[in-house]
């Protein structure tokens, strides 16, 4: 056993045989390619920050303001009817569908379905696939396309 230890020590990492992974500094992570399934993974987290921090202080200032009076709903619908503000929900509409799209992902994963490399892969193409275009279909119907 020592033996076979000491054999696999001594080989030379640029031979060939095994990869040599280092770390990166922070200078260089522009540079870093980053798998899809960690950018999936990135996003599913800043999505969810998103939601907690911006979505949910500004859907309950829109829902008071829908809610009060005949006045403050008619304050609800300018603010709303406001491009920035559509803007604004258009961005916590996408955190929200990526959101529960990478979530039903990582259900999924949790039963042992695509847990392979390629399956990783495919899986986190199809959550962004699916967000983006369901973004696409609402930010078409928020901005009065159809």
């Amino acid at each position: 056993m020592g033996d076979a230890l000491d054999k696999s020590m001594m080989r030379n990492p640029r031979s060939g045989a095994r990869p040599r992974y280092r770390n990166i500094h922070i200078t260089q992570i522009a540079r870093y390619r980053l798998p899809l399934a960690a950018l999936v993974s990135i996003l599913h987290r800043i999505s969810g920050a998103l939601m907690f921090l911006v979505g949910l202080p500004f859907v309950l200032y829109l829902f008071q303001q829908s809610l009060t009076s005949e006045l403050s709903f008619e304050t609800y619908r300018a603010v709303v009817s406001n491009w920035f503000a559509k803007l604004v929900l258009l961005g916590l509409i996408w955190a929200y569908l990526h959101h529960f799209c990478a979530g039903v992902r990582h259900l999924l994963m949790d039963v042992d379905i695509g847990m392979t490399k390629a399956g990783g892969r495919t899986s986190a193409a199809i959550v962004l696939a699916v967000s983006l275009a369901l973004t696409l279909i609402i930010a078409s119907k928020l901005f009065g396309l159809f």
